[in-house]
């Protein structure tokens, strides 16, 4: 492989990805406001957007593990918001339990990596999988304008 690649996801991906960021800042938003009820509210999809990207991502393993952690990661974030919302000790056992998602989060890329790093075959088969979903992708859009 190249140095000059780019790498791409297809664009249905990115669209859910770009509206997972939005999500996710206007829940932090409103926990920073400690605004209870509309922080809780966009929990459901923050974490919505999060599942459905690691199921598109399914098929790109390096994507899927990326995704996994993020999702592990809402998950420490909304505990820990709901500890500080609701928790008489002022979310201090919320966040000693959000450890444990950012835990398995960090686990699954430390693993990764871990394998990324160290065997030059793993990453041989990465970059064939993504490049192989990509085509199907790009086939799917050109069914998809022909039948248009």
């Amino acid at each position: 492989m190249s140095d000059s690649l780019i790498y791409s996801i297809p664009a249905r991906f990115r669209k859910i990805e770009n509206l997972h960021i939005l999500f996710w800042l206007i829940k932090d938003a409103c926990w920073a406001l400690n605004w209870h009820i509309p922080a809780l509210i966009m929990i459901v999809p923050t974490l919505g957007a999060a599942v459905l990207i690691a199921w598109q991502t399914r098929k790109i393993f390096s994507e899927l593990m990326h995704n996994l952690a993020v999702l592990f990661w809402i998950v420490a974030n909304c505990t820990w918001m709901i500890g500080e919302f609701y928790a008489k000790d002022e979310g201090e056992l919320a966040r000693h339990i959000a450890v444990i998602p950012f835990a398995i989060g960090l686990i699954i890329l430390a693993v990764y990596y871990f394998r990324h790093f160290t065997q030059f075959r793993f990453r041989e088969q990465m970059e064939k999988q993504a490049e192989q979903v990509l085509e199907e992708e790009k086939t799917h859009a050109t069914d998809q304008k022909t039948s248009n």
